[in-house]
């Protein structure tokens, strides 16, 4: 099926939208620029970094879109449209939009040990240890460098015998890495209400069950509850996040902590770098090591 992709610029998208619904079409997209401004402003705690491209493309937006079967039904719809608002058009044929995402994704070797495989994907290494990966909707891929850096580092102390704790766990990828690399046990949380079923889902493609993962939903530095749930004695505790994040949960990282144990963070891009390394210091950790790969950076600390 081939689809035509409707245009309307406006200044109101609440009123265009409204009108749209009263005309049948039951499904849009809002392109706006004080809402995109928002979005950023009250989920600061999800990234310190913000693409220039993708801010540019919003400025000065207001804007509907919407699709249209290319069909009589379609047409109908469009001339209904075309009668109350100016638009502009353009062909999209179906190219499986659904898994039409899965072509950038390819097996990605991490570290010396790891071979991080997009589920989809029939590919084995000899020398490497495979984590399966489904993304879906969460961070985690293996392909953004602080990822990257945290899973190279973490090959040195996953093993048998080892409890793992992923904080602000994404996809899972951090977790099931330390599982896959032979730990006992992991204990994940992220604020997100999918990340449960989506960490799961992926433990599963690795062979892994709820006797080797449990994940929990909820916020780690306001909720004192779900910390005590969380409970202690880890012997590595990670944190992907951002700086925005890392700093206040500095202090609760040596609770998490078995004796000898090590925190593995990252998130943190070019520029806050000795902001969080003086949080990290002031929470009585020491930092073992510091890397550094593109715009991001990694500690290691005890």
């Amino acid at each position: 099926m081939n689809y035509t992709e409707v245009t309307i610029e406006c200044k109101s998208t609440d009123e265009v939208c409204d009108r749209l619904t009263a005309l049948g079409i039951d499904g849009f997209v809002i392109e706006n620029e004080d809402d995109f401004k928002a979005f950023l402003e009250n989920n600061r705690q999800y990234w310190d970094y913000v693409d220039a491209s993708l801010e540019e493309s919003y400025k000065g937006v207001s804007r509907v879109k919407f699709y249209v079967e290319d069909n009589d039904e379609g047409a109908s719809k469009l001339a209904a449209v075309r009668a109350e608002f100016e638009v502009k058009t353009a062909p999209v044929c179906d190219a499986d939009w659904e898994n039409n995402w899965k072509q950038y994704y390819e097996p990605l070797e991490i570290g010396e040990k790891l071979l991080v495989v997009p589920e989809w994907i029939d590919c084995s290494e000899e020398g490497r240890v495979p984590l399966r990966l489904d993304p879906g909707l969460l961070f985690g891929t293996g392909s953004h460098a602080t990822t990257r850096m945290c899973l190279t580092a973490l090959e040195k102390y996953a093993g048998a015998g080892k409890r793992a704790l992923d904080l602000g766990c994404g996809s899972g990828i951090l977790g099931i890495g330390a599982l896959v690399l032979g730990s006992d046990f992991c204990t994940a949380c992220d604020i997100d209400p999918k990340a449960p079923d989506t960490v799961m889902e992926n433990a599963a493609l690795n062979g892994i069950g709820e006797d080797k993962m449990k994940v929990y939903a909820g916020d780690i530095i306001g909720d004192a509850k779900l910390r005590k749930m969380l409970g202690t004695g880890y012997d590595i505790v990670l944190a992907n996040i951002v700086s925005d994040v890392i700093i206040p949960l500095a202090p609760f990282v040596r609770d998490f902590m078995a004796p000898g144990g090590v925190f593995i963070t990252s998130g943190i891009i070019d520029g806050r770098e000795d902001e969080v390394a003086a949080a990290l210091r002031s929470a009585g950790l020491e930092i073992i090591a510091h890397h550094h790969e593109e715009e991001w950076h990694c500690f290691e600390c005890r």
